[in-house]
């Protein structure tokens, strides 16, 4: 969120498309992280570039991911080489009357920076936990939390969110003043994610009804 002064980093980060979509303030990019579920992970490898998708949560500034330290995501990652970590929302789809003019509204972040290993236990233990109550709120308490084994198969990464830029698109389409005419329908198709009803697992005991935070977060609306 704090544009370098210059370099390959400061360029990257200024949006150069559309540069009036471009911000850069630490309340808008912190929101776009909290309000999305995947992040993709870009690095580059020996066989060429790879861009993995994997869940995420924010503690402050820093953005934490886990998976397998056996996965390629962590087994090719470098301390030393720049990974961009993105993350989309898609708003609604915008329907001009030409073709040419069709769009999303969408907000988006890009962050760039290293892929930093946590190797402290009760850092990787905030990191496991900032994942979890950002996708289930409240469920952290309610599980058992991980065992020393499982702690041994899970790697934990972090990325500040220091170099990170946000782009964004709202409205409505923008025809070009001769299509305006056209009888073809044009406005915005509003997109959210909704959650369902809980599924039961098939061998949950008989009467263990669904936890505080599976109720809240059943049927609910991300915006």
């Amino acid at each position: 969120m704090n544009e370098a002064s210059g370099g390959p980093t400061a360029s990257r980060l200024r949006v150069r498309r559309h540069p009036e979509r471009g911000a850069y303030d630490a309340e808008t990019v912190r929101s776009i992280v909290d309000a999305g579920l995947i992040c993709h992970l870009g690095y580059a490898t020996d066989a060429g570039p790879v861009v993995l998708p994997t869940l995420y949560g924010r503690d402050g500034d820093t953005v934490y991911f886990h998976g397998s330290p056996a996965a390629g995501m962590f087994r090719h990652a470098d301390p030393t080489v720049d990974v961009c970590l993105t993350i989309t929302l898609v708003d609604g789809f915008v329907l001009a009357r030409s073709l040419f003019s069709h769009s999303m509204n969408y907000r988006s972040v890009a962050i760039f920076g290293k892929a930093e290993r946590v190797e402290d236990k009760d850092e990787q233990l905030r990191g496991l936990r900032a994942v979890t109550e950002h996708l289930v709120p409240g469920r952290w308490d309610e599980a058992r939390q991980p065992d020393e084994d499982e702690m041994r198969q899970t790697a934990v990464y972090r990325i500040s969110l220091e170099k990170a830029s946000a782009k964004v698109r709202t409205g409505g389409p923008k025809d070009d003043p001769e299509d305006i005419s056209l009888d073809v329908w044009a406005g915005v198709v509003p997109v959210s994610i909704v959650t369902g009803q809980p599924v039961p697992a098939p061998e949950l005991p008989s009467g263990t009804i669904p936890s505080e935070a599976v109720r809240i977060l059943a049927g609910k609306h991300r915006a």
